[in-house]
């Protein structure tokens, strides 16, 4: 392929995932039981030994859904190569970044991921808040930038919010629509402004919910259930920010604070406290719910009225 080429879909063999937390091993196991092969990049071993790890459980769970059979799980792990060189990108024709919610860290990988890749690579983001216009600019190749937002559990949940920058060009945007669909998504495209459609939303109810729990109207158990039973929403608010990752809500509302201005995004000084105490959810084992090992889930005592 020459540089006066454009990537097609059927061009797309290799995919690279950077950032190997719960979106990055998520993405990497979607786009591996499409049948791509994966490089799942991270900077430390023991988080690419945790994503396996969480993969092959997804998978197994899978198995025992029957959605999957044992030999289909086998070999969507097989496609899934896990690295700590960034360089090893070069065989990618695709690579999606999914590293925490920070422009200034964004930005520094987009500049080595254009040093790294091949020129007809399409670069895209996974991010939920951050500008795509801003993460293009850093990669020499703007053209070719575009924003995949899965929603979390990527493996579950079929939306992904496709944001176009400023520069993404039309044979980009065309590409990423038929990515989504191959890979058994439900494509919709956004403006690229603050939030996109889904977190423009969302994060102003789960916000408001956890002002409603900080205030004392209502338990933490009980905000859900009246979400879940009044408003037919499939989980209640605090448990989706549990899911999410209450420093990925901070970091969300403080993008969309700080981007549009309007103080209805103005974090809960309670989501706040409970990121700097290291209390982020599931992957902690605490958020507004502390979770057991086996599953379990219980209101936790710092919420109780």
């Amino acid at each position: 392929m020459t540089d006066g080429e454009t990537m097609k879909l059927d061009d797309i063999t290799t995919i690279g995932v950077v950032g190997a937390g719960q979106m990055g091993r998520g993405i990497a196991q979607v786009c591996a039981t499409a049948g791509y092969r994966v490089l799942l990049v991270d900077v430390a071993d023991p988080a690419l030994t945790e994503a396996l790890s969480k993969i092959r459980s997804s998978l197994g769970r899978a198995v025992e859904r029957g959605t999957l059979t044992g030999q289909q799980a086998g070999a969507v792990l097989a496609l899934i190569h896990p690295l700590v060189q960034l360089d090893r990108l070069y065989d990618a024709q695709l690579v999606i970044e999914a590293i925490p919610e920070d422009l200034a860290l964004k930005q520094e990988l987009f500049r080595e991921l254009n040093r790294v890749c091949q020129p007809l690579t399409v670069l895209a983001s996974n991010t939920s808040s951050i500008s795509i216009a801003k993460l293009a600019a850093a990669s020499g190749r703007p053209d070719r930038v575009i924003g995949l937002h899965f929603m979390n559990p990527a493996p579950v949940m079929r939306l992904m919010e496709i944001v176009r920058g400023l520069e993404t060009s039309e044979r980009t945007l065309n590409l990423a629509i038929e990515l989504a669909k191959r890979l058994g998504k439900t494509p919709v495209v956004a403006k690229d402004v603050p939030g996109f459609i889904v977190n423009r939303v969302l994060i102003p109810m789960i916000n408001e919910a956890i002002f409603t729990l900080e205030e004392g109207v209502a338990s933490a158990e009980d905000i859900d259930l009246a979400m879940t039973t009044g408003a037919h929403h499939p989980i209640g608010p605090l448990a989706l920010a549990d899911r999410i990752g209450l420093d990925t809500v901070l970091a969300i509302c403080e993008v969309l604070y700080q981007d549009l201005g309007n103080p209805k995004f103005r974090p809960s000084p309670l989501l706040r406290s409970y990121v700097e105490a290291g209390w982020l959810g599931r992957k902690t084992g605490h958020g507004f719910y502390v979770y057991e090992a086996s599953g379990e889930r219980h209101e936790a005592t710092s919420n109780k009225i």
